[in-house]
């Protein structure tokens, strides 16, 4: 062999590789696409190395923020979360290092696994199984922890043995006996319901599910997270009668919904004490939480709803669309959106939350992705803003977390631009909720993202006031000492955010200058919009048949 082949060899023999562009290779390896962040010591050199190997990296503004976009991203893509934090040294661990905490340990209490490499050798096994971990069963976030010296630290490149992408989640089907029972227990239904949760969504089963409510002529309900999977324009939908149909529904099939506060955790007087509930869950730990199940179908959602579909199949059935139970959900229907169309419909200013939704909802794009976070501002827009695709709804969701619309969308609008080129993201904010995360505007212009927020501003949390009567209360006394704690400073110009970097700002009062707004914002391809929607401080939603989950005296 020739001298300098051999001299060549002996070159890659030798070729060097940082532990930043191991954990990079590593996540490219298992199919990572995106990586949110804001880099700092010691983890600037992995997004760098991210780059390099062609994985996006979005430089976020607060780590919170950064996190919620990756969630986001891991529902809409089925790649949930994996969190890489930088730790302190090896050699100063016990010492008071810079920023020295237990990391590994403290992520083990809120992810399915937490854990630390050994070497620079064991990364890629430790990134293959936080990412086979986060997938597998009910999806959830993984930790790996990568000390400070060993992102520039090199080792041999032919000493690091990247492991394959890991397979596919397995496919789980229900017991055939308990689906035949489940099949059963429908047939027999006198006032059936099925509740559509965010589980189904994130299974992919909008075909199946849609083809039971169709094939079998059954009402179904839709979670905030779940809307789109059967669009809510369906004439099975029954979102405008949620209460009645909850309270009175004698069999409710839950397609990955929790019974937890968002159902009211399948109590009375919420339910009817001896409603049979039929759980379809991919988590065997969620099944009899709360209220012991008539039927339990542990699996893949749209696995098992197929076996449904299979036994319906068998022995055709429908419920009768001229039951009494669906003459009480249509009337209950009609007389819920008669209200919601009645409040729309008031001309006087401020505007209140119905006359703002009504207006945005005629002009929104069948196919957009809304985002919503807020309290009133949530709870309205999620039942007058219509959904027709799956998983085009996001929002606080279970913990009802405030700061997510931003990530969120940030996510969505990735997702919308590198797969579904055209396709807009609404975000819905309430002022209160915007203050959480208003830095990443800056972010959203960064990155020229398809995003239009609206800001639905009542100057305060819940409810605030306006301008003349906190300038009245400042004469008498400072306002700390005095201002309401759910005040935020009045007709705030949330738009200016927006054009400070760049973007378009619209400051509106009246439904002309709302619809004008929204119109020109969706025209602009080219850049980021910020409405900032003034309505009455006192607006509230309207009268409901239980009280929220939790209760104030103001």
């Amino acid at each position: 062999m020739p001298e300098s082949s051999l001299a060549e060899r002996g070159d890659r023999s030798e070729e060097q590789v940082s532990g930043a562009k191991v954990v990079a290779q590593a996540l490219k390896t298992q199919g990572v696409e995106y990586v949110f962040g804001i880099v700092g010591v010691p983890v600037t050199e992995i997004a760098v190395a991210a780059q390099g190997l062609g994985i996006w990296y979005i430089g976020m503004r607060n780590e919170q923020a950064a996190c919620y976009a990756a969630s986001a991203i891991g529902y809409l893509t089925g790649r949930p979360l994996i969190v890489i934090g930088g730790s302190s040294d090896r050699s100063q661990e016990t010492m008071g290092a810079f920023q020295e905490f237990p990391q590994v340990e403290a992520c083990r209490l809120y992810s399915k696994f937490s854990a630390r490499p050994s070497s620079i050798e064991a990364i890629p096994t430790i990134i293959e199984k936080a990412v086979r971990s986060s997938i597998y069963g009910r999806p959830g976030a993984c930790y790996v922890d990568i000390p400070a010296d060993f992102v520039n630290l090199e080792v041999n490149a032919n000493s690091i043995k990247y492991v394959e992408c890991c397979m596919p989640p397995p496919v789980s089907m229900a017991e055939t006996s308990a689906v035949r029972m489940a099949a059963s227990v429908i047939r027999n239904a006198k006032q059936p319901l099925l509740v559509i949760g965010k589980g189904a969504a994130y299974a992919r089963a909008e075909e199946s599910i849609r083809k039971l409510v169709e094939q079998c002529k059954l009402p179904f309900l839709p979670t905030p997270m779940g809307k789109g999977v059967v669009p809510d324009n369906h004439p099975n939908c029954v979102r405008a009668a949620r209460s009645r149909a909850l309270q009175f529904a004698d069999v409710i099939v839950l397609f990955g919904a929790r019974l937890n506060w968002i159902l009211h955790f399948g109590l009375p007087p919420r339910y009817q004490p001896d409603v049979k509930f039929i759980q379809v869950d991919i988590c065997a730990e969620e099944l009899g939480n709360n209220v012991r199940p008539a039927v339990t179908l542990l699996g893949d959602i749209n696995a098992v709803t197929k076996q449904l579909l299979e036994q319906f199949d068998k022995t055709p059935w429908q419920y009768p669309p001229e039951s009494t139970w669906w003459k009480t959900l249509r009337e209950k229907m009609k007389s819920n959106e008669a209200a919601s169309k009645e409040l729309a419909s008031k001309i006087s200013l401020p505007m209140n939350y119905y006359t703002v939704f009504y207006h945005v909802q005629e002009q929104l794009p069948r196919d957009c992705f809304v985002v919503s976070e807020g309290a009133n501002t949530m709870d309205i827009g999620r039942t007058v803003l219509q959904n027709y695709l799956p998983r085009h709804r996001l929002d606080a969701g279970t913990f009802g977390t405030m700061g997510v619309g931003l990530g969120f969308a940030i996510a969505a609008a990735l997702v919308a631009k590198d797969r579904h080129p055209g396709q807009r993201v609404i975000c819905v904010e309430g002022d209160s909720a915007f203050g959480f995360s208003g830095m990443e505007v800056e972010t959203i212009c960064r990155y020229n993202l398809p995003i239009i927020l609206l800001v639905v501003n009542n100057n305060g949390i819940y409810q605030g006031v306006d301008a003349s009567s906190w300038k009245e209360m400042l004469n008498f006394r400072e306002a700390a000492a005095m201002a309401p704690p759910f005040c935020l400073l009045p007709n705030s110009h949330y738009e200016q955010v927006m054009t400070a970097f760049g973007g378009n700002g619209y400051f509106v009062q009246t439904p002309e200058e709302l619809r004008k707004s929204l119109r020109q914002s969706l025209a602009d391809t080219a850049k980021p919009s910020l409405i900032n929607i003034m309505i009455e401080p006192q607006a509230m939603r309207k009268a409901q048949d239980f009280h929220w989950l939790t209760r104030s005296n103001m």
